[in-house]
């Protein structure tokens, strides 16, 4: 997607981005300093959060094209904070009034993943996944949105996942929360549709990110049979869906194949799959 300078926001209006210390919320921030947009990031890791501020702060003061006249008027603040807690969303929101951001852009990208039966994951771990995946980004879209659409104008991202379709055993819960971000991006593209504000679903298969807790040999593996994309390319496809309108973007020919197919398996093979596969905890 190409930097249009007709379309550029020299900095005036705030994107805000979830899970943006690293991996593709790290992208997703450049990708919209690039675009024109001061940016809210949010993340629980303060060192490389603020290590990202650094990194954004240095891209733009570096920029030696026709954005140069903008490039002061550049703004990044991080807000270190856990989207596990229960005022995540309202601290989110007091952090951006208290700035006097006027956020015409809202990418709901953190997220966690692990492989393992819901009644071998603690309940804490259970409960973490639910409020990251589901309550903040309904809270941070009912907090934000409003302002959008009085002024007739707004983006939202939201990352949902091609397991919204494949709750199988070892992924149901992430499976499940994918799908609750699915369906109520929807009732909410639609309450929004004529008014200036889209609401857009990103359903990403494997994407080459530390989420993943794989060896680099079966990573490389991975991208080479195109089953894993890489993350540069993930965060372009979502970012060129959310500002051209689109109700949603799932990159990938296979995942497009694998979605039909693996959702009409029998139980009795998904639970041979699941006994043969040995259920690891990645990110708890």
């Amino acid at each position: 997607m190409e930097i249009d300078s007709k379309k550029f926001r020299e900095y005036r209006a705030f994107a805000i981005v979830t899970g943006a210390a690293s991996g593709m919320g790290r992208l997703y921030a450049e990708r919209l300093a690039l675009m024109g947009y001061s940016l809210v990031i949010v993340d629980i890791n303060a060192a490389k959060l603020e290590d990202t501020a650094d990194r954004l702060r240095n891209m733009v003061a570096g920029l030696s094209d026709w954005r140069i006249p903008y490039k002061s008027s550049f703004s990044v603040l991080p807000l270190v904070q856990d989207l596990s807690r229960q005022d995540a969303a309202e601290k989110v929101h007091l952090f951006t009034m208290q700035h006097g951001c006027e956020v015409e852009v809202l990418v709901n990208n953190a997220g966690l993943f692990y492989y393992q039966g819901i009644a071998q994951t603690s309940p804490a771990a259970l409960s973490r996944m639910v409020m990251v995946h589901n309550y903040t980004p309904l809270l941070l879209c009912r907090a934000f949105v409003p302002g959008m659409l009085s002024r007739g104008c707004g983006y939202v991202l939201n990352v949902s996942s091609l397991a919204a379709w494949i709750p199988w055993p070892g992924l149901g819960m992430y499976a499940s929360t994918k799908r609750f971000v699915k369906d109520f991006s929807r009732a909410l593209r639609v309450e929004c549709r004529g008014t200036g504000v889209s609401v857009t679903n990103a359903y990403f298969g494997a994407v080459d990110t530390p989420l993943f807790n794989l060896k680099p040999s079966y990573r490389r593996l991975a991208r080479n049979l195109r089953v894993m994309i890489p993350a540069e390319k993930a965060v372009e496809k979502a970012l060129e869906a959310t500002f051209r309108r689109r109700k949603g973007t799932m990159p990938g020919l296979l995942n497009h194949i694998f979605k039909p197919l693996v959702a009409v398996l029998p139980d009795p093979v998904l639970a041979w799959i699941y006994r043969l596969l040995s259920p690891i905890r990645m990110d708890v």
